[in-house]
């Protein structure tokens, strides 16, 4: 028989505290909270990386209003406010803040789900085709391939770097994704952006030590050389016109390439200053960021056929170039230009021997 308390309820119940309006009833205080939506949260983690709900919008393909009321529904739910409004987008609250990093998590926690039950299927094997801008290439997607070939050991990985328009080469259906930093024509193609490349001028420190530190653009103009990148992505020829305009090339330009790595060479080993992806510092470049402004940026595009996508194997692929250029986890992704000075809070990689291989000096042991 259960023991009942002064008013004949029975010791131990729980009392659900109700909606507002609602009628009290029976039972003890506990307040029980519905976990926010996943949806919502999804949203909401898209405001937050882009700063501004236009271009949330338009990376989810929703409207604005659908992604506003969204968030408002978060907020309700959760009674906070996660966004105050500026001329410049949308900017985190204390509150934001905060859900932002378990937002992050739950986003975490849900990938790996996805891939772990990935994994329990059969093995993928067979060819994936991928064709990648040929700097990103080389220097992030090859040293991060090992995690993805030790998953799928039967998979094999033809990996095209060029600095041609990689989305050309799926379209022909010679690869069957594709990485850029100009953005693919649709046709027949899926599209999306996952992320944004910075790239800023860079010097050596034996060049700077012989010629000098850059102050301004006009002080490279007039007291340095330069090294730069032509090739059918990157309009080097645009933004030399435009940051040097009538400057003649001969006695200027020490240098031209269609090369990301004789264009990285060349500014590693003291021949001369020149624009460099910000990421090269995520992965422990020696060369020093020359604070003079005028950074560049280009957002990196992903293109592929609806059709390659129902491929397991290529799925597989197409969802781990998303993870491996996300700006969340790689900030030097993101919309945002963040100095390499401050990428320490987000990295603690030391020089990589990469430097060591073209021709930079090797420090410590």
């Amino acid at each position: 028989m259960t023991d009942l308390d002064s008013k004949g309820r029975p010791n131990g119940a729980v009392q659900l505290i109700p909606a507002k309006g609602a009628q009290k009833t029976e039972h003890a205080e506990l307040t029980q909270v519905a976990g926010p939506d996943w949806d919502n949260v999804r949203v909401f983690l898209e405001v937050a990386r882009s700063s501004s709900f236009r271009t949330a919008a338009q990376r989810l393909r929703m409207t604005g209003q659908a992604v506003s009321e969204r968030v408002k529904q978060l907020e309700r739910q959760l009674d906070i406010v996660l966004f105050t409004r500026h001329h410049d987008g949308v900017r985190l609250t204390d509150d934001g803040q905060n859900l932002l990093s378990f937002a992050a998590a739950m986003e975490e926690a849900s990938k790996g789900f996805v891939r772990r039950r990935g994994g329990l299927a059969q093995p993928l094997e067979g060819e994936v085709r991928v064709a990648v801008t040929e700097g990103l290439g080389t220097f992030w997607v090859t040293p991060r391939l090992m995690e993805f070939l030790r998953a799928h050991p039967k998979i094999l990985i033809d990996l095209h770097c060029s600095m041609q328009r990689p989305d050309e080469l799926v379209l022909r259906a010679q690869a069957d994704l594709a990485v850029q930093i100009e953005e693919p024509v649709p046709r027949d193609l899926k599209v999306r952006r996952i992320g944004r490349m910075h790239v800023m001028p860079c010097a050596s420190q034996d060049y700077i030590d012989r010629y000098g530190m850059p102050q301004t653009k006009d002080d490279i103009a007039t007291q340095h050389r330069l090294v730069a990148q032509y090739a059918d992505q990157g309009r080097g020829a645009h933004y030399y016109n435009q940051l040097f305009p009538g400057r003649v090339q001969a006695g200027f330009m020490a240098m031209r390439t269609d090369a990301s790595t004789a264009m990285y060479a060349a500014v590693l080993n003291g021949l001369a200053c020149g624009w460099l992806p910000t990421y090269y510092f995520a992965l422990g470049t020696t060369v020093v960021p020359l604070d003079i402004g005028h950074v560049i940026s280009f957002d990196i595009w992903l293109s592929y056929h609806a059709d390659a996508a129902k491929l397991p194997r290529v799925r597989r692929m197409i969802d781990w170039t998303i993870d491996v250029f996300d700006p969340q986890q790689n900030p030097w992704f993101r919309d945002d230009f963040i100095h390499p000075r401050d990428f320490t809070k987000y990295s603690s990689s030391k020089q990589s021997l990469i430097d060591v291989a073209f021709g930079g000096a090797q420090t410590g042991p």
